[in-house]
């Protein structure tokens, strides 16, 4: 009697809902046929709050911008952010009241030290903020992008590799379906430059981010591709994945993902071959007085260059990295880390406000820096570069945090690698190292730690390492 009464229940409750959506519908009002997700994203958060993390990083590289389907200026991604907010709010409620999520020993590690450190100086600054709102709107997508995948991450990824490698595969199956999406609108194109700017749209923004994170994955997928444990068919995908990878990265036509993952080898080949940090620092030196010594001649040689970025030839345009003569794209980033030095000046100890650059650079800008894509009005966007942002918004403090934070992940990472005796950790610290490289090399030029698409994997993989380095390695040491 009881079954037959659920089951009457249930198709009862399947037709008020067919109805009403066919009525709505009709109404042009769509948003009621996500009602069967979002009932099972509260089931998942009350009952397991693991699947509900994995269900936002499966989601994250199919997001899209709320501007991207209504007018006015909301700038927020769905699903994710919506979903991380929630999530932040579970997640301080189980550190609270429950034991097995009460504060642990990686608080005392020197990254999240530093993380924590720039969130209160984010906090801080906001309200010293030249646009108050504009920069507590910034604390707040920074908290919903940090406790849910570095904080509560760690909490998961402390549990072992499976949990890691869950992660790393919930990010790389959707990113790699919206690969193939945009080579396929591409080469409706003919693979045109001009074309490479939007044809990633609605899940990028612009062909820079979708070069940034195929870069920042790139060493994943080779790492994962490499493992000599996988499955012969996961392995065989894998490598249709890397061709997917290497053919979407040639063709993201983003110069600053290129040298990245260039920069990422180079940093494995010394590792492989052991090279001493005071061997680099002697080059490095070296290499420092060659450049002061022949400055001038050097200015003379990059003001011949000419060559452009918006060229096909793969050649040139990595040629045009160095043109500072006429590369408009060169010269606006000149613009833009000239306005952030100058507004540095200006407020030197808490800066302008986080979130804020695009709605005060313009007046700092210097008439002999514009160029065809410079703008009066402040609408241009950032600083273009994940220290230099910080730096105008943030003054001095806040530059030097994130600044320590990017050294003491690479300096972490690194000694990690070097102590650990398992190859598959090793491989796997590895691959994370090298992502990160890629990452904040590209943050030299770009910043994009305001969205989900490099946000979710950059702290998750920050997370991954911290955990090994906490709980995992230790456990391997003693057994």
């Amino acid at each position: 009697m009881l079954i037959s009464f659920k089951k009457n229940l249930v198709t009862l409750l399947g037709i008020v809902f067919l109805l009403g959506n066919v009525f709505l519908i009709y109404k042009d009002f769509y948003f009621f046929l996500l009602l069967p997700l979002a009932l099972l994203i509260i089931y998942f958060a009350i009952f397991s709050i693991e699947k509900l993390f994995y269900i936002i990083v499966f989601f994250t590289p199919l997001s899209f911008n709320l501007e991207t389907l209504v007018s006015g200026n909301i700038g927020i991604y769905l699903p994710t952010e919506p979903l991380l907010l929630g999530l932040v709010f579970i997640y301080l409620f189980k550190t609270f009241f429950q034991p097995k999520f009460s504060l642990n020993t990686f608080w005392k590690h020197p990254i999240s030290f530093l993380i924590l450190l720039q969130l209160v100086w984010i906090f801080i600054t906001s309200v010293l903020s030249e646009f108050p709102i504009v920069s507590f709107k910034f604390f707040l997508a920074r908290l919903w992008f940090v406790i849910p995948i570095y904080f509560l991450g760690i909490q998961i990824f402390k549990k072992g590799i499976n949990y890691i490698n869950k992660f790393l595969w919930a990010f790389l199956i959707p990113l790699t379906i919206v690969l193939l999406y945009t080579l396929i609108t591409h080469a409706s194109h003919g693979f045109s430059e001009e074309a490479g700017h939007w044809v990633m749209w609605p899940f990028f923004k612009d062909h820079t981010s979708y070069g940034a994170i195929i870069a920042l994955f790139f060493p994943i997928v080779i790492g994962l591709m490499m493992n000599p444990k996988q499955e012969f068919y996961t392995k065989n995908l894998l490598r249709i994945i890397f061709l997917i990878f290497c053919v979407a990265l040639f063709y993201s036509y983003t110069r600053a993902a290129w040298v990245s993952v260039f920069g990422a080898g180079i940093i494995y080949l010394l590792f492989v071959f052991k090279i001493k940090f005071k061997w680099l620092f002697s080059l490095g030196l070296v290499a420092i007085i060659i450049v002061g010594v022949n400055y001038t001649e050097i200015s003379y040689m990059l003001g011949k260059n000419n060559a452009e970025h918006t060229t096909e030839d793969f050649g040139e345009r990595v040629e045009s990295m160095s043109n500072i003569s006429s590369d408009a794209s060169n010269l606006e980033r000149f613009n833009r880390w000239n306005s952030a030095i100058k507004l540095t000046k200006e407020r030197p100890l808490y800066g302008w406000g986080p979130g804020t650059y695009s709605f005060v650079y313009a007046p700092f800008q210097d008439a002999s820096d514009l160029t065809i894509i410079s703008t009066n009005f402040g609408d241009g966007g950032n600083a273009h570069s994940e220290y230099l942002g910080p730096l105008s918004e943030q003054g001095i403090p806040g530059f030097l945090i994130m600044l320590l934070l990017v050294i003491f992940i690479f300096y972490k990472a690194s000694m990690l690698f070097i102590r650990l005796e398992d190859p598959d950790l090793k491989r796997l610290v590895m691959m994370l190292l090298l992502g990160l490289v890629t990452y904040f090399t590209h943050g030299i030029l770009n910043n994009y730690l305001d969205t989900d698409k490099a946000s979710v994997p950059v702290w998750g993989f920050i997370a991954i390492l911290v955990a090994i380095d906490v709980y995992i390695a230790p456990k391997q040491k003693h057994s």
